[in-house]
């Protein structure tokens, strides 16, 4: 899944363990080594070799010349699901005569995930083999052979009302929460949904008390719906801050635009304090030190749900953009909103 940029060194390899532990004492000290179960990836090894392939050998001198920190998108290219202009109309005719599935909030957030390129290579809802790799063994795989990694199960839920409308069609429209013509999926595929061992694999427990099981996959239709997407128009929100919510693409172009040689990081659910400034100016120093030159830092407020008692997101943007006008942390910074 490509958030559209990594840090440079980073080996992108995310295995997870239960919280478990088994411990082996021994006269000199002692060991902790995590416990998998779940998440445990059969294809670890090849995401490891891919990785460490990646990760250049810089030296810390003052000499060393550094390239591009943009490391290509998982798949090798950005997806870009959302329709031409010139062909929107066409497409917006086409969808009135398929069946229709309507989305929720939250579905619609995921639509905007997958249109703009944030889970590529991915170009649309999950079909049952792409599902069951992720579900399975946190990535998948190509049709050329390569393995990406996609850890969380990208899929949209249907019932069975819908299913039986949409019948032996193989392309469907998506519709709004608010009952505007969204998007298309082409070429579906409908498969069962599992809710139990979506939640087992996914979180490593079916205990209540999981708020995304509670309001999203609990009340969800009991099958899932995959293909490819087609978009009519970008997504807004109209909310006032959708200027604040860049695309991969726009991200990429600011950084080449400011020559940033690394990109790092840092999402937060809160306002910014001296406990972040210090993490962020810290990680900048190292930076420096291995050898970058322009490091810069992509602040990633997060725009979806968080605690009931959180600073409301349009107080926090409006924090932030202060911190970024009064230059605050002394480093170079572009902030962008996460989708949701």
């Amino acid at each position: 899944m490509s958030l559209s940029i990594r840090l440079h060194i980073s080996s992108n390899l995310s295995l997870n363990f239960h919280p478990q532990t088994t411990i082996r004492r021994t006269n000199h000290s002692t060991s902790i080594r995590p416990r998998p179960i779940y998440h445990s990836t059969p294809l670890a090894p090849a995401l490891l070799r891919r990785a460490m392939s990646a990760i250049p050998s810089h030296k810390s001198s003052s000499s060393s010349t550094i390239k591009s920190s943009l490391i290509e998108p998982d798949g090798g290219a950005l997806v870009d699901r959302v329709v031409p202009e010139s062909e929107r109309a066409a497409k917006a005719l086409e969808a009135e005569s398929m069946p229709k599935v309507g989305l929720t909030q939250i579905d619609l957030e995921w639509v905007h995930v997958i249109s703009e390129g944030w889970a590529s290579p991915l170009k649309g809802f999950m079909r049952e083999d792409e599902y069951l790799q992720s579900l399975h063994f946190n990535c998948i795989r190509m049709k050329d052979g390569t393995i990406v990694n996609m850890s969380l199960p990208i899929v949209l839920a249907i019932d069975d009302e819908a299913k039986e409308r949409i019948g032996a069609s193989q392309d469907v429209g998506l519709v709004g929460p608010t009952g505007d013509l969204v998007g298309i999926l082409r070429s579906i595929e409908i498969y069962k949904h599992n809710k139990e061992e979506r939640v087992a694999r996914t979180w490593g427990t079916t205990a209540p008390g999981l708020p995304y099981v509670e309001e999203v996959i609990t009340p969800a239709g009991n099958w899932l719906i995959g293909g490819d997407l087609e978009v009519l128009k970008p997504i807004k929100y109209n909310d006032g801050l959708d200027h604040y919510r860049l695309s991969p693409q726009q991200l990429r172009k600011e950084f080449d635009k400011r020559q940033a040689d690394a990109v790092f990081a840092f999402q937060l659910r809160n306002p910014v304090h001296n406990g972040h400034a210090l993490l962020m100016n810290d990680t900048r120093r190292r930076l420096l030190e291995m050898g970058y030159k322009n490091p810069i830092l992509l602040l990633h407020p997060l725009g979806g749900y968080t605690k009931a008692d959180d600073v409301p997101l349009d107080v926090r943007m409006e924090q932030h953009s202060k911190v970024t006008t009064f230059n605050v942390l002394h480093i170079i910074f572009i902030i962008s909103l996460d989708i949701g």
